[in-house]
């Protein structure tokens, strides 16, 4: 690891970098660390903590701990961050269900939340006053609402990601079931279902952001689409399907990840088989999803990507880097790539705070 004593660059600008280790096929070690500089390149500085396959990782929003979805064991460990960008351990793993691949933090530091890909659990862990896991709630087993309409046998129920909605609600995905799930909180009790948003069959919710408005844009990894759900007296309603990407998918590709630029006119999507991000206009008062061109997303299989400021990251596992593009603020299309950096299987890119 770099000791970054003597850079003077802050310390919201390392990026942790979930990965996968060679139990999950990867050449990671652990949790990586990169640090951004003003130029908009990143520079590797190894391995913050070792860890096996935490495939994504997510920041508590007041105390300097980390919590990383453990893949391939099916468990939730919590971090504690320390020195310029290095983690340590804090308490002991706590058990998730099969390929737990997602977590997310509850903007008020009360929870953690774990989606499940294996299973299709969805799971809620209470913190405490210092960032550590207590308590563990797994949520309501889910119900596949397309049971009826195929032959054959039952669908496997896969959740994939949780979203923090700006009314304290808590949205997931269900991959495996087509369904958006609406979930409260409720201390002591973990996740409560509120109501869930049935999309078309096989489309395959992945992963989700919120605009300002309050709609959600939710990206479907198996159809490569865009959906966008509107709140309407409290009940998420489906106002808008579309395709992902300008030039339409091809066999093989699935959708990764969707995000949000600066100002909340353009979002994009990330597509791997053909390896391309796609620029999508926000259009109809926010209620539309507009694909305005599709760009290569300068490695192989985009597994994610975030937008920080003017600049997009690009995590790309088998490629083994990561790309930054500068954004256009008028246009949201991104130049040619602006840097690279070699980092060992990248499956997620999170500002550290």
């Amino acid at each position: 690891m770099t000791n970054g004593a003597a850079n003077n660059s802050p310390a919201t600008n390392i990026l942790w970098i979930g990965t996968y280790t060679p139990d999950g096929g990867g050449r990671a070690d652990g949790i990586g660390a990169v640090r951004a500089h003003l130029d908009g390149s990143l520079e590797w500085l190894g391995t913050a903590v070792e860890a096996q396959s935490p495939s994504f990782v997510a920041v508590h929003p007041t105390l300097p701990a980390v919590y990383a979805a453990a893949e391939q064991r099916g468990k939730v460990q919590a971090y504690r961050r320390h020195g310029e960008a290095a983690l340590e351990a804090h308490g002991e793993p706590q058990l998730a269900g099969e390929a737990t691949c997602h977590v997310a933090v509850d903007p008020h530091g009360r929870f953690v939340t774990a989606a499940c890909w294996g299973d299709g659990q969805v799971l809620l862990y209470e913190l405490d006053s210092d960032g550590g896991m207590t308590r563990r709630f797994p949520a309501a087993p889910s119900v596949d609402p397309h049971a009826a309409l195929p032959p054959g046998s039952p669908r496997q129920s896969r959740a994939h990601a949780s979203l923090m909605l700006l009314d304290g609600r808590i949205m997931t995905t269900d991959l495996g079931h087509d369904t958006l799930r609406i979930w409260t909180y409720q201390a002591g009790a973990g996740l409560v279902a509120d109501h869930e948003v049935v999309l078309p069959y096989g489309s395959g919710p992945r992963h989700l952001v919120q605009h300002q408005n309050g709609n959600v844009f939710i990206v479907s990894e198996y159809s490569v689409e865009v959906f966008v759900v509107r709140p309407e007296a409290g009940t998420y309603e489906l106002v808008f399907r579309g395709p992902a990407t300008a030039g339409g998918s091809q066999q093989g590709d699935s959708a990764a990840e969707i995000c949000l630029g600066p100002q909340g006119n353009f979002a994009y999507a990330g597509v791997r088989g053909s390896n391309l991000i796609s620029v999508l206009e926000v259009s109809g008062d926010g209620t539309e999803l507009i694909p305005v061109k599709d760009f290569d997303s300068g490695g192989n299989w985009p597994r994610h990507h975030m937008v920080r400021g003017n600049l997009l990251h690009v995590a790309h596992e088998r490629s083994h880097n990561i790309a930054t593009f500068e954004l256009d603020p008028i246009t949201g299309l991104p130049g040619p790539i602006r840097h690279t950096v070699n980092v060992p299987s990248p499956t997620a890119v999170v500002a550290a705070g």
